[in-house]
């Protein structure tokens, strides 16, 4: 086998999204002598980010403050407008604002491609001399014992049956005084670390919702640039489950449409690929698209666990940030600002760590900064608004609760205590106590099928390769899933990669499309057996995101 070369760095950040660019940029701001690199699994940065979105600019404020006037394109397009639609079947309800906290408000927000301002980011961090390298994912972690040392580029030119092709090169370790994992939502080393450090102990369990987004060239007569609209209700009221819907107005006659279905559902035939192509059916949705073309199509999961579900931060030699701990401000549907803010705090503490000499120990100064920075101030507000919802399916009356604790919170006077979170996998219920649901069949003008759609993502994986979604025991599919849940994988991936055939013979059989994979983590978090191991592919892989 050839020999690993080593490369030593004072910091390796490992995911390219906000909050490792605006480490890596807070790092250099701190000390421009640190070396300190970036790796991200993405064919370039940008490639593997989608969200909204709908930007909290504070965190890039106190960053980079000229970034309105020095070409962020996020710059382009300010919030002007801002709806909430509660949706029955064939109406809407607009909910009025001032009965929200003020906090909840979206005054003073921009709305853009969060994938084009990570891009903008990058070049910041290029100028002042941090390394990116695109196309090299994360794929172990090295340890000195206890102490995490650095991290292990995943091998390229394996073969599907783990033989070396002939393009094989092995991956390289990157060695560094302090790690920062910033992989994002369900990062599969973030999952080994929360393991191997107990960093749940005091916490509870991260939940989560699986965000499909659309990206729309619309009419201009029907273009309102700035304008949100964010929707509950309908259709996810049918079938006892509950998420939402957004629609932004952004620059260029475009908008991005998309749907967020929390992954607490207990009905296994909920299909959320499905439920979203019926919320573009709802009249006032189909009056913002008809006439329009669409253009881009993505998949992510989303953190919606809050305050109460954010891990111990820092362990020996590393520490989490973004949304590998999960800062996402679920009412308000924004986790950037918070992700760039943790991503800030530890810098400052590593940078201030590697000043005093110290290196490979635990940055206890990190966790306590995030836990009385601002970032906690904005998520205890919130922390009951999601299982208040969740425990009503996200009716009027849960998020009438939710409201209530809101304002109650800002004023002081809590009185709900924290509440718990069960994990999504345990929320499935049994298929013998549902009905399928019957979907109608796409239109191909408004509604779509999964496999055009993924076609939109642009994704491509080396095809021999091993493949990256892993099952702990081959059998578990046929055998438990599919008698007992209806086998959910078919449904809640939205990329077809999983697929029963054999059904008619009676001879079923899981067949795993991993090509299709958009990297959106859904498997891993909602099999109900947790059979399902999401792990790093070859290098490059995934989706393309173009301006997601």
């Amino acid at each position: 086998m050839s020999e690993r070369e080593s490369m030593p760095y004072d910091v390796v950040i490992v995911g390219g999204g906000p909050a490792g660019l605006a480490a890596a940029i807070r790092l250099k701001q701190a000390n421009a002598a640190l070396s300190v690199c970036i790796l991200e699994k993405g064919s370039e940065i940008g490639a593997h980010i989608l969200s909204g979105a709908v930007v909290d600019p504070r965190a890039l404020d106190e960053l980079l403050p000229a970034w309105r006037e020095d070409g962020c394109p996020m710059a382009q397009t300010p919030v002007t407008d801002n709806w909430h639609w509660f949706l029955s079947k064939n109406r809407h309800f607009a909910v009025p604002h001032v009965l929200m906290p003020r906090f909840m408000s979206n005054h003073g927000t921009y709305t853009g491609s969060l994938g084009n301002l990570c891009r903008w980011l990058a070049g910041k961090a290029e100028e002042l001399g941090v390394e990116i390298f695109p196309g090299f994912p994360a794929a172990e972690v090295l340890f000195d014992g206890e102490r995490v040392i650095g991290v292990q580029t995943g091998d390229m030119g394996v073969a599907k049956d783990g033989s070396h092709k002939g393009d094989f090169q092995p991956g390289m370790n990157l060695l560094a005084r302090y790690t920062l994992f910033c992989e994002g939502a369900r990062g599969h080393l973030t999952r080994r670390l929360k393991a191997r450090y107990d960093l749940e102990s005091d916490c509870q369990p991260q939940i989560y919702g699986i965000g499909i987004k659309e990206l729309w060239d619309i009419d201009p007569d029907r273009h309102v640039p700035g304008r949100v609209l964010h929707t509950q209700g309908w259709p996810l009221s049918e079938s006892d489950s509950w998420g939402g819907g957004f629609l932004y107005h952004q620059a260029n006659n475009q908008v991005a449409l998309g749907f967020v279905t929390a992954l607490d559902y207990k009905n296994p035939y909920v299909y959320p690929f499905e439920e979203f192509q019926r919320w573009k059916t709802h009249p006032a949705i189909r009056a913002v698209l008809e006439g329009g073309r669409r253009v881009s199509y993505g998949a992510r999961a989303i953190n919606e666990g809050g305050w109460q579900s954010v891990p111990r931060l820092a362990f020996p030699g590393g520490v989490l940030a973004g949304c590998s701990a999960g800062f996402v401000n679920v009412p308000r549907i924004k986790g950037s600002h918070t992700a760039m803010k943790s991503g800030m705090l530890a810098a400052d503490a590593i940078a201030a760590a590697i000043a005093a000499g110290r290196e490979h120990d635990e940055l206890g100064e990190y966790d306590a900064a995030v836990r009385s920075s601002w970032i906690a101030d904005e998520l205890k507000l919130v922390q009951n608004a999601e299982p208040l919802a969740a425990k009503f399916n996200g009716d009027l009356f849960g998020s009438a609760l939710a409201n209530i604790d809101m304002w109650l919170r800002a004023l002081k006077l809590p009185i709900f205590p924290a509440m718990k979170h069960p994990t999504d996998a345990s929320q499935t219920q049994r298929a013998d106590l549902y009905k399928p649901i019957a979907y109608p069949k796409p239109d191909g003008v408004i509604t779509f099928d999964r496999l055009s759609s993924v076609a939109l993502s642009f994704t491509n994986h080396e095809e021999d390769q091993p493949c990256h979604l892993q099952l702990k025991d081959a059998a578990v599919p046929t055998r438990v899933n599919l008698p007992v849940y209806a086998g959910p994988e078919a449904r809640y991936c939205p990329a077809g990669v999983y697929e029963f055939l054999g059904l008619e013979e009676g001879a079923p059989r899981l067949q795993i499309n991993a090509q299709n994979c958009v990297h959106c983590k859904t498997c891993d978090i909602k099999d109900p057996t947790q059979n399902i191991v999401w792990v790093a592919p070859e290098g490059g892989g995934g989706p393309n995101y173009p301006n997601m």
